[in-house]
């Protein structure tokens, strides 16, 4: 690769090179565009019956609990078992639940406290998937290759919110919320075939600990190594303060007036930005100013989602531009982080490490939902989503003071500086 290609272009040699990571992305990105048919349909499910961004919010309430409360465990079970093996598994619950929601509403039966117990399941299986997951991906590539793979793994996750949010607003028009969870289903097989196909390399035996044990080991290494602090914690503030997803439906409802389709062009938007960043990462590999281009891009995302707040339906256009840009910035952090910690995480403490992150970047919007919603309910959904994007920014400076080394760190070869 050359010339404006590198710059731009994805480094596609992992794909090459790798069987194994490219049947787990190719699962991946089937699976993930189904899942985001159910990420659109339950929050808009959920205010068809209530007509409550508050009752929305909470979503993020039964998804956050179960996975800050057993993200750590799924950790240390990734680092203890066969992670191909526990990967089948997990696809087998989430496929379940996705069944469960395509049954209780074609029947009529769904109601909201329904909803959110089925939330909470598939956050536990998520809390073993997640870890799982991101611990396995960069086992499969050199090591020269993960910062390529980790931008592959972006591009997966944004094309999926794009094509998935869009398709899910278009099928929920035509065919119902049912008809989305049905999809999704399907979708989960392509996910465990895939996994089914993979071969995992052979992995050094670890010492076996008593599960506390691991679980301190785990959290001191965090503590230990001051850069993924900083990153980990910069993306929760990040995420929690200024993740309006909650309230989409309700600015498409109420503010856009542009019904389910609109819904999922803004669910959509976040990912067309994030996409053309992922697929546009080339340049990435030319960065060496690691730590201050994460709080950068952290600045850009909350100033974009402040302008968003305070849009009309005059301005829907703008909206979607808005977020695309916000989502774009996040994608470029996402890159950044998920490079560092996969290059400076030894593989035997991989899972716990990423179990930890995960608790961090799924905390963080899910607790982030019911924020926004309680904002909302208790001020006003403006006031709400605009509060939050002038606190991500506050955060940035937060963490910089709190956390300098994240200013001084440069790349994942400047090891000194990573561990304080």
């Amino acid at each position: 690769m050359s010339g404006w290609r590198q710059l731009l272009l994805p480094d596609m040699t992992p794909l090459r090179e790798s069987r194994s990571f490219r049947l787990l992305w190719i699962g991946q990105l089937i699976s993930l565009s189904g899942s985001q048919l159910r990420l659109v349909a339950l929050p808009y499910q959920i205010f068809l019956l209530t007509g409550s961004s508050f009752a929305v919010g909470l979503i993020g309430v039964f998804q956050a609990v179960p996975l800050l409360l057993l993200s750590l465990f799924g950790g240390v079970i990734a680092d203890a078992v066969d992670r191909r093996r526990l990967l089948l598994i997990t696809q087998v619950g989430l496929a379940a639940v996705s069944l469960a929601l395509a049954i209780t509403t074609q029947t009529g039966v769904a109601s909201v406290p329904l909803l959110y117990v089925l939330t909470a399941v598939g956050a536990c299986f998520s809390a073993l998937d997640n870890p799982t997951r991101a611990s396995l991906a960069p086992t499969l590539v050199e090591r020269r290759l993960i910062r390529a793979a980790m931008a592959l793994n972006q591009t997966i996750f944004q094309f999926a919110l794009v094509f998935g949010s869009a398709l899910a607003g278009i099928l929920i028009a035509k065919l119902g919320l049912a008809g989305a969870y049905w999809l999704d289903v399907a979708s989960f097989a392509a996910a465990f075939i895939a996994v089914w196909r993979m071969q995992t390399p052979p992995r050094a035996t670890a010492e076996r600990q008593p599960v506390l044990r691991s679980l301190v080991e785990g959290v001191r290494y965090l503590g230990m190594t001051r850069i993924l602090l900083a990153t980990m914690s910069l993306d929760f503030l990040a995420t929690f303060f200024g993740s309006p997803r909650a309230l989409f439906p309700y600015y498409a409802d109420r503010v856009f007036h542009v019904g389910p389709e609109g819904l999922g062009l803004l669910y959509a938007s976040m990912g067309v930005g994030a996409l053309i960043a992922a697929v546009a990462s080339g340049w990435t590999a030319h960065v060496r100013r690691q730590g201050l281009t994460i709080l950068a891009a952290v600045a850009v995302w909350g100033l974009a989602i402040a302008l968003f707040g305070v849009l009309d339906e005059r301005t829907f256009a703008l909206a979607l531009v808005l977020l695309a840009i916000a989502n774009g910035a996040d994608a470029v952090s996402s890159i950044f982080r998920g490079t560092i910690l996969q290059t400076v995480v030894p593989d035997a403490l991989r899972g716990r490490l990423n179990a930890i992150n995960i608790m961090f970047v799924l905390g963080g919007p899910q607790l982030g939902q019911f924020e926004s919603g309680a904002v909302a309910a208790l001020w006003s959904p403006v006031g709400s989503v605009v509060s939050g994007g002038v606190a991500c920014v506050a955060s940035v400076f937060a963490i910089a003071v709190w956390i300098p080394e994240i200013v001084r760190f440069r790349s994942h070869h400047d090891e000194a500086v990573a561990a304080d």
